[in-house]
Formats: C-alpha cells, structure tokens, sequence
C-alpha cells in the first residue's frame, strides 16, 4: 500500500511540474511576442501568407490558449483567430501597397462551415483589388479545395503520396439504444416534433425515418452550395464535377491536373521561383511571407477608434443556465446584453450567434433581454455555423437576419430526456428504496421509470414550450402560426433552405449585418465607427485557472483588448439536471 501511494504521488508531482514547465515555457513565448510589439515589419515584396494550418478560424480571437499539457506535448497548440478578424484583414491587405497578393495554403485547416464561406467571400473581394490569390495544395479535402478553388492560380504538388479526399460530405449517425438496453439504461424522451431528433441516438438503433430525410436534404444542400461554387470558379458544369467525386477519379494529382481542378503541378523549386516571380522580386530572399496571424495582430492594433460603436455580441456555445464563463450562461448574458443597452456610445448592436441551442429558460432570459435592447438600438442577426434551437428562438425576432447558405438553422422543437437505472442497479446488485412525502416525489431520482400521469406531465410542459417557442417565431416573422408549425417540427435547414421558407432575410456575412445595422442607425458613411465584441473571452490567466480546476473572478462585460483567451465550449446536457426542457441539436459539423 505504501509503494502505490508513493507511486501515486510520483505521478502527481510529475504532472504538476510538466503543467508548470508548460506554463513557463509560454510565457517565455509571449513575453517574446509581447517585447516586440506584436508588430510585422512588410517590405515592398510583401506576400500575405494565409496558412489556414497555423491557425483555428473561431468566432473570436485570442493570441494563445491556455497551456493544455496533452496538446502542448503534441505540439496542437494553435491560436484562434476570429472570422471577423480574419476578413477585416483581408480587405486591409487589399489596400497595402506592401502585399502584393495572397498565397493561400489551405490544406489542414479547422474552421466551422459557414465560418470557410466567409473567408471564401472575402477572398473573391480580395481579387476585385487587382492582387491576385494564388492557392498551394498538396492534399485537398472538400473544405481545402472548397477555399483554394477561389483563387486565381491553383498550384498542387506533383510528387505522389498526398492524401486526396475531394469525395463529397457525409454525416455519420450513432445509435446507442443496443448498447444500453445490454448495460439495463432505459431513457425516457419526451419531444415534440417528429424531425427533433437529439435523444433519438439514445432510444433507437438507427435513424427514424424523419431523421434520415431531415439529414440527407441538409447534407445535399451543404454539398449543392459547395459544389456549384467550386464548379463555377474552375468553369467546369456542376454535372462533370460531382460524376468526377462519384467515380473517384480524382486520386493522383495528374488527374486534378487532367480535369482542370489545378492549373499546374509543381514542385518546390518550382513553386518558390513562381512566388518570386508574382512578387516581383528576383531572389527568395527579397520575398517576404508575412503569416496572416502576425499581419492580422499588427493591423487591428493600428486601428483607429470611432467615434461611435457598432456592438457585436457573439453567442458562441451551448445555452446554459446561470454564470458560466464557458458556455453562453443566460444570467450572464442578461447583464451583458443591458450592459450594451445601456452604452450610450453603442448606436446598433449585431447578435452573431453560433450554437445549437441548450436550455429553454436561459434562452428566454437570453430573448427578454434582446427584445428589451431592440426597442432602444437597432438589432440584426448574423449567424455562423449554427443557429438552431435555442439559437433560433433568441433571434428570431430581430430586424433582419443574415444567414450563410451553409449555416444550419431551424431545428422549431423541444424535448426532455431523463434515464433511469433501476435495472442497471439490479445487475449490480444495489437495492434501491424511496420514501416520499408525496405519490410523485422520487419521479426525479433516475432510479424507476415515469408512470403514465408523469409522461404526461412532462409531455405536457414540452407541448406548452413548444406551442410557445412556434407562436414566437409566427409573431417575430410574420407567418401563420400553422405555416411555422408545418415548417418547425424540430427539422434542421441549412442558411440556403431556410431564405426559401422565410426563416431568414438574406444570405450574407458578418460583415454584411454591420453594415446594415449601421445604416439602420443612420451611421453616415463618412463616421469612422468602431467594432466593438462582447463578451471579452476569458484572458490566458482565467483559462489557465479553469483549466487547473480553479475558480476565476467574474471577466468585466465590457471588451477591452482585441485579443484575449477563450475556453472551448461544452456540451451542456446533464444527467444531473432532470427535468430541463431543451431546445438543441444533436450534433455538431465540421468542415474538412
């Protein structure tokens, strides 16, 4: 016993000193970065290298994360630039005299669907400057070559042995009923929406038929969004393209080469000498590849204040109660949200929202407080790579919402799901009692199933949130109550889908919602108005201290800096919360 507790402590002692040789090592790191500034020297033969490796594309930015041992070790660590940034950047390098075009790398990259849309839209404007962008790939996936396939002049390497994954999207469904009815799990679903298909993982063993039909439209829509501006940006007819996915004949680079996906198979040499070329410079060493997160830093701290702010509020994560710093908590967002309100220098306010929604009631605190906002400032939404559920019933009710065509929506459902363990207690050989005061008091110990009058119970609460969360919709979009129901049913539409049936205004960026709400503020054009983002993400300390199992003290609502750290969000489903009704998605999409 002796030798195990030693042991033990060993083990513990050895991962507290790697966390603290973690924690100094980037310190040294920052302090590096902090002592020059922050700042990119360019000279004349600048090329914007947009590395999409290098970096996450999230909602918004921070320089550094805080140091998670396990990605350290595995050299993951990679700062989040937010898709925000990433375009003002953009449109900032199409004006410097010192960049002469972009040099895109997309292979590697990790962003949300809509968030790649964004930056594909602002690269087209870049091109409209008379830079060109060059693309570099040396193994394209549907998101890579869905972004490179915007530039002028797609290079791909020429050696073999890339890994080719140009083949179309797929979502994979799973299925968990098998596996608990073994362990003796029962899970209790109660929804309404024959389409509302979080929790149908839990009690099926595969798709219903609903959640099959709900997913392969909204897949055929993501892929009929993606294919037709590839097929159009390398003049090919949309037909050609997707018989070229379906026979799989595009495995070696020659055949990219053969059907006009690239323009020309390179080596390195090669490669470099066409660099130095565009940029008009004789020698390598004359050409200066200026990586887009540096470029990114030394611009936005160059900005110039406004006189007037234009307030983006990112509502980026889960729906959760109370004052998580993680999630999108509904008390805190309250008094971020009155927070703006109140601003006198705020003259219209942007909802960005990317979740998939969460808890009913912090989504209605969360919708009380916009609406009190939006009968004082002008309030457009702009959503990114997800606004569903408990997204879409917090925003639904502003002036005018922008949507990506990629961008998944709807999902007008609600549901509650609450397991029981009464047979898995039974395997085990655990006896369970209760003693009440009343017939109903344990029908929330997850130790017996719900009788009939406590189904019913429970289905009625659904039945009222979801009768209230389609008459919110009908009076915010001025449809029928019985058109929002037809439509609702808890289904998923992509951004594309949900303009046809009048979920959403229009398909536009984030960019695209600033300016409109600025107008709507009679912001004249000649006003430098600023950007302003709320909440301010967690700094590199407060996340460091979740991460070590710590407390932090409350982050100021007000931003600050432009950069700072923001903790990851999580799933906010618990088992120890019976009861809760939620509007949310079932799962998550990632683009690669």
């Amino acid at each position: 016993m002796k030798d195990f507790v030693k042991t033990m402590l060993a083990v513990i002692c050895g991962y507290v000193v790697l966390r603290i040789i973690g924690f100094l090592f980037l310190l040294i790191v920052l302090g590096s970065a902090f002592a020059t500034g922050g700042r990119t020297r360019i000279t004349k033969g600048g090329v914007l290298d947009l590395d999409m490796s290098t970096f996450t594309l999230a909602e918004q930015t921070q320089e550094m994360p805080a140091p998670d041992m396990m990605s350290f070790q595995m050299g993951g660590m990679l700062p989040a630039l937010g898709v925000r940034d990433a375009v003002t950047t953009i449109q900032q390098a199409a004006s410097d005299p010192s960049i002469r075009y972009i040099l895109l790398r997309a292979d590697g990259m990790s962003a949300g669907i809509a968030d790649v849309e964004e930056l594909r839209k602002a690269l087209q404007a870049f091109r409209l400057s008379g830079k060109p962008v060059i693309a570099y790939t040396e193994s394209p996936s549907n998101g890579s070559y869905f972004l490179s396939s915007v530039a002028d002049k797609i290079y791909m390497a020429s050696q073999h042995g890339g890994n080719n994954m140009l083949i179309g999207i797929s979502a994979q469904l799973t299925f968990l009923k098998d596996i608990l009815d073994k362990l003796g799990v029962n899970v209790q679903l109660i929804r309404h929406g024959k389409y509302k298909s979080a929790g149908e993982m839990f009690i099926r063993s595969s798709s219903s038929p609903e959640n099959r039909e709900q997913n392969q439209v909204m897949v055929n829509s993501i892929w009929k969004a993606f294919s037709g501006e590839m097929a159009q940006a390398r003049e090919i007819p949309v037909e050609k393209f997707n018989a070229l996915i379906d026979d799989l004949a595009l495995n070696f680079p020659e055949d990219f080469l053969a059907n006009g996906l690239v323009d020309e198979l390179v080596d390195h040499e090669t490669l470099v000498a066409k660099l130095c070329t565009l940029a008009q410079v004789d020698e390598v060493k004359h050409m200066h590849l200026v990586p887009f997160v540096d470029y990114t830093l030394s611009k936005v701290e160059g900005s110039l204040p406004g006189r007037t702010n234009v307030a983006v509020i990112h509502v980026d994560g889960d729906i959760v109660e109370g004052k998580d710093y993680v999630n999108v908590a509904g008390d805190r967002f309250v008094q971020i949200i009155d927070q703006v309100r109140k601003d006198n220098s705020i003259k219209a306010v942007v909802l960005r929202v990317n979740s998939p929604g969460g808890s009913v009631s912090a989504s209605v605190k969360i919708r009380s407080a916009l609406d009190l906002l939006q009968k004082e400032k002008p309030l457009v939404a702009s959503y990114g790579n997800y606004a569903a559920s408990g997204g879409y019933w917090i925003s639904n009710g502003c002036q005018k919402i922008y949507a990506d065509a990629t961008t998944i929506t709807g999902s007008i459902g609600v549901f509650s799901m609450i397991p029981e363990f009464s047979e898995v207690t039974k395997k085990v050989g655990v006896g369970m009692e209760s003693v009440s005061s009343n017939k109903h008091s344990d029908m929330f110990s997850l130790m017996r199933p719900f009788d009939k009058a406590e189904l019913a119970y429970m289905q009625a609460s659904v039945e009222d949130i979801y009768d209230s969360f389609v008459n919110l919709v009908a009076t915010s979009r001025g449809m029928e109550s019985a058109r929002v129901d037809e439509i609702a049913q808890g289904r998923v539409w992509t951004g594309a889908d949900a303009l046809e049936i009048g979920l959403v205004d229009e398909i536009g960026t984030l960019q695209d919602a600033i300016a409109y709400a600025a107008a709507l503020a009679d912001l004249p054009s000649s006003d430098l108005y600023k950007v302003v983002d709320y909440p301010e993400p967690l700094t590199f300390f407060q996340e460091l201290m979740l991460q070590l199992g710590q407390t932090t003290e409350e982050p100021t609502i007000l931003s600050g800096t432009p950069f700072a750290g923001l903790a990851p969000a999580v799933t906010s489903l618990k088992a120890n919360e019976p009861g809760k009704v939620y509007a949310r998605l079932p799962y998550a999409l990632d683009i690669r």
